[in-house]
């Protein structure tokens, strides 16, 4: 039936030209009720239904313009119809189809029009008395379409909101989904880019510490090979704790030990202290006010490791940093200044083939609520500040 309108439409006409010519023999004033076989219809009477029929098979393409030829072969039928046959049906039908496919308003200027202009044709100027049934049935009939196609619109109009917010839903789980994964992934290149950057500069750095003093200091050449040992072996566990994280529910057991936080500072800074940059450390936190949390606690180390990587990576030769955490109310604030050894230091950005260090800790910082700020400063060196609400 929705996939051929048009044929279900002709079928419908055609029931409704057969109801029409069946009751236009009933006499519905009979000793007993309605009888059949006691009158026949007039001929054009029958050519009014057969016209009436073929206009409803165009009644959802042209829903107006059938109602108005129903409405106007009706009116032939009620001015001279003697017995009266029930052309009336057809403009019920097209009522009906009007009120279904247009909105209220539309409904009830078109409704009450119709019933008006049919009932007072059909007391006025019919050959029955004003008062006959059959006048007070066309009134009853043409508001029972108007009130029944409307309550289909109104259903139809429910259901379709109801799928419509069943597929908005659907696409924004779809999204929502797309977004976590998004989200996790940048989470995850965070993580990798901040271990690896850091351990691998260390280790380029003591690498090239002991080729330079191998023939001459041996012992210095052996002491940078054990730190290169170290940071390897360092930088080889926090990725297999990353890693360990993309592990399915039936993989081995992943890693679990905590992540690195404020607590293991002292050893982040050894580590550079060890490859040759004397770093100064000021730590003022309220430890009344409870420890921070896990996410600012993480956010915080890998603020300074990867800004100590710049310095170290960056910076003049000689450079000095300094690195410093105060909890200032409801946030910690961290900063790490570098006086870039005398010569200046080249901002990270400014390295050949660029750098998603400070674009990560922009984007750690952000995803917490907070800023950070990374620039030169004034009168040489380099200045990384972040914000991080504790809340």
């Amino acid at each position: 039936m929705r996939a051929h309108p048009l044929a279900t439409d002709a079928v419908l006409a055609f029931g409704a030209f057969v109801a029409m010519v069946v009751g236009s023999f009933a006499d519905p004033h009979g000793p007993h009720g309605p009888t059949f076989g006691t009158r026949t219809p007039e001929p054009f009477s029958l050519l009014l239904m057969l016209f009436g029929a073929a206009a409803l098979v165009f009644r959802r393409r042209q829903p107006r313009a059938v109602l108005a030829v129903t409405c106007g072969l009706c009116l032939l039928e009620l001015t001279t119809g003697e017995p009266r046959a029930p052309v009336a049906m057809c403009t019920v039908i097209a009522l009906y189809t009007v009120a279904a496919l247009t909105d209220r308003p539309t409904t009830w200027r078109i409704g009450l029009l119709t019933m008006a202009g049919l009932t007072g044709v059909a007391m006025l100027a019919g050959p029955l008395p004003w008062y006959a049934q059959e006048n007070l049935g066309i009134f009853a009939w043409t508001g029972m379409a108007a009130a029944a196609g409307d309550a289909v619109r109104s259903r139809r109009a429910f259901v379709d909101a109801i799928r419509e917010r069943a597929e908005r839903a659907e696409r924004t789980r779809d999204e929502e989904a797309r977004r976590r994964v998004a989200e996790e992934r940048l989470r995850i290149a965070r993580d990798l880019h901040d271990v690896v950057a850091h351990h691998i500069a260390l280790v380029n750095v003591q690498a090239g510490v002991a080729a330079h003093v191998m023939d001459k200091r041996p012992d210095q050449a052996k002491e940078a090979l054990a730190h290169v040992r170290d940071a390897s072996r360092s930088a080889l566990n926090e990725l297999r704790a990353t890693v360990g994280l993309l592990r399915q529910s039936g993989d081995p057991e992943a890693p679990t030990e905590p992540a690195p936080g404020l607590s293991v500072l002292d050893e982040l800074v050894d580590t550079f202290r060890h490859a040759g940059l004397p770093v100064e450390v000021i730590v003022q936190l309220d430890r009344e006010a409870g420890p921070l949390p896990a996410a600012v606690d993480l956010a915080a180390y890998r603020v300074i490791q990867e800004a100590l990587t710049n310095v170290r990576k960056h910076a003049g030769p000689g450079a000095k940093a300094e690195v410093s955490v105060v909890r200032v109310g409801p946030s910690v604030e961290v900063t790490v200044l570098d006086d870039g050894g005398g010569g200046g230091a080249e901002p990270p950005d400014a390295e050949p083939g660029g750098g998603h260090g400070l674009l990560g800790m922009r984007e750690r910082t952000g995803a917490l609520g907070g800023s950070c700020f990374a620039g030169p400063r004034y009168g040489g060196g380099y200045r990384v500040h972040a914000t991080l609400p504790v809340s």
